[in-house]
């Protein structure tokens, strides 16, 4: 079984998937996606979303703890798409991931994400520009929904997205509309898994052990990919491996410490104090301690008032 960290707009950028790769069990990160629109992307912009990629040649790309790191790429033009994934596999990237599934509206309303379920050709375009693009031993994946208006083409994008021939296929088990509101439909994941023969992994509300269990029971998918409950839990993937506890409060507050070292990133003013008090806002469905924690930071505007009193 692979745990695969999702990517999550952001959220999950790369100084938290440091941060959870080094509490360890995840097999493969995704990067927040990289908007494709009608140039190459320069080096630079690559190297902001994705850091990583600055040591590939060296030691891979991938974070400290030695997890790989793919990029994820969201557009709608094969052509560009096809130029960028070439260009990231270059820059060292451990394969290519295409979003299909973002249901954010400013993305949707500019033919990126999921808004692209309605047209199964684009998408079979768009991965067969991209795998012939890269070397062949490249892996080309790709993340979908269940649709976006309804379910009724989610087993012809799924077809469509083996036989332009890409290697793996993450579905999130619920249309763009459905939104993140439970529950799942892994039963769905499961109809689209009968009906193709590449590794489909599944995603969508699994947050716990038990949640873990009962995914890959019904969806019959041996692989998953957590965003959400990672966040929540930050060492749900050992916990869904079994080689390790729910962490304690006591620890998870080791890792708000260490987390503090992201003030130095970014616009300092405002990057830290938005991300801490973002991730607590998951962390307190977890953990009571979050909570109280959460209240007591909300209302601080720096960094330097915020690492006080954590």
């Amino acid at each position: 079984m692979r745990v695969v960290l999702a990517p999550m707009e952001g959220v999950l950028d790369h100084l938290m998937r440091d941060l959870l790769t080094k509490v360890g069990g995840y097999d493969l990160c995704v990067t927040e996606f990289v908007r494709v629109v009608d140039q190459v992307i320069s080096d630079r912009a690559y190297f902001r979303s994705c850091p990583e990629l600055k040591n590939a040649s060296v030691y891979g790309c991938t974070t400290e703890a030695g997890t790989p790191v793919r990029v994820q790429l969201l557009g709608q033009h094969p052509t560009c798409m096809a130029d960028n994934a070439a260009k990231v596999i270059e820059l060292g990237s451990q394969g290519i991931d295409i979003n299909f599934g973002c249901p954010a509206k400013m993305v949707n309303k500019n033919r990126g994400g999921a808004i692209l379920l309605k047209d199964p050709e684009n998408l079979y375009q768009i991965i067969k520009a991209v795998k012939e693009s890269v070397p062949k031993e490249t892996i080309v994946s790709a993340k979908i929904r269940l649709g976006y208006e309804d379910k009724s083409l989610a087993i012809e994008n799924a077809q469509a997205v083996e036989a332009a021939g890409a290697n793996e296929l993450t579905v999130h088990a619920r249309t763009k509309l459905e939104g993140y509101k439970p529950p799942a439909h892994w039963q769905w994941i499961a109809k689209i898994n009968q009906q193709v023969n590449i590794p489909v992994i599944a995603n969508g509300d699994i947050f716990t052990l038990s949640d873990a269990r009962k995914c890959r029971e019904v969806s019959t998918c041996n692989d998953i990919m957590v965003g959400r409950g990672a966040l929540m839990l930050p060492n749900l993937a050992q916990v869904i491996k079994q080689t390790a506890e729910e962490l304690p409060w006591s620890e998870v507050q080791k890792l708000l410490l260490n987390y503090t070292r992201c003030e130095t990133y970014g616009d300092k003013s405002k990057y830290y104090p938005n991300r801490i008090k973002q991730w607590l806002k998951y962390l307190k469905l977890q953990y009571s301690e979050a909570a109280e924690l959460f209240q007591e930071v909300r209302t601080l505007k720096t960094a330097q008032d915020i690492i006080a009193t954590l």
